[in-house]
């Protein structure tokens, strides 16, 4: 009776551990699906002719999903771990956890240049700004045209500082591990030009009010 319940046991355990193994292949798969269709989407905005190019940079940019992908895991696992580790201790936790913090960021950002490098390996400036863009929803281009649209006496430098903040927005975002921690990096920049404006004498509100009756005005001419 022994015998046969730790045979049971045993058999049970082996197929817990195949199904575990099953599920972890099938999850894999599902991602690397989404990230191959998000990064072909990307691709297809580039106007290659190129069939080869257009795989080449597809699996680049599935790569870079990949890469950062790897990284926020890892750092999940250290962090878990930290907490688990100094739970009784703030001091100690929270002074692990800033140390650690750094070694993502360095991670990321040498992660970042390799990827632009291998980019402009294969495509022209232009078409990088697309990648980049549409690792972004296109949020740089749409929040800076905005900008212009809603202040119409904006300086040339003032539109060049917008979009030099802007641009560096994006470079965060694009590491950055979901969308909405893209989007909070556009936040964070879209604060600091909301700032240098108002220093710069312009009501936001009430260039915000003006332009929604343009906005309105243009609709309902149409």
């Amino acid at each position: 009776m022994k015998l046969s319940l730790l045979a049971f046991m045993l058999t049970f355990s082996g197929m817990t551990a195949i199904f575990a193994q099953t599920n972890a292949a099938a999850d894999k798969e599902t991602y690397t699906k989404m990230i191959t269709d998000r990064a072909a989407k990307i691709v297809t905005n580039l106007g290659l002719t190129d069939a080869r190019k257009t795989e080449k940079v597809t699996v680049i940019v599935r790569d870079q999903y990949s890469n950062l992908n790897d990284i926020y895991a890892a750092r999940d696992a250290r962090v878990k771990e930290i907490k688990e580790k100094n739970k009784d201790n703030k001091v100690e936790r929270d002074s692990a956890l800033a140390k650690d913090g750094r070694i993502v960021e360095t991670a990321l950002n040498k992660l970042h240049k390799k990827y632009i490098s291998k980019l402009s390996a294969q495509l022209t400036n232009e078409q990088v700004e697309l990648v980049k863009n549409g690792m972004t929803y296109n949020v740089l281009p749409i929040t800076y045209k905005a900008y212009q649209e809603e202040i119409l006496t904006l300086t040339e430098d003032q539109k060049k500082q917008i979009l030099i903040w802007l641009t560096e927005a994006r470079e965060h975002a694009m590491d950055a591990e979901s969308s909405d921690k893209k989007h909070a990096w556009f936040g964070k920049y879209k604060g600091r030009i909301n700032n240098y404006l108002s220093a710069a004498g312009y009501d936001l509100k009430k260039e915000g009010i003006e332009w929604e009756k343009r906005r309105k005005a243009r609709a309902e001419a149409n």
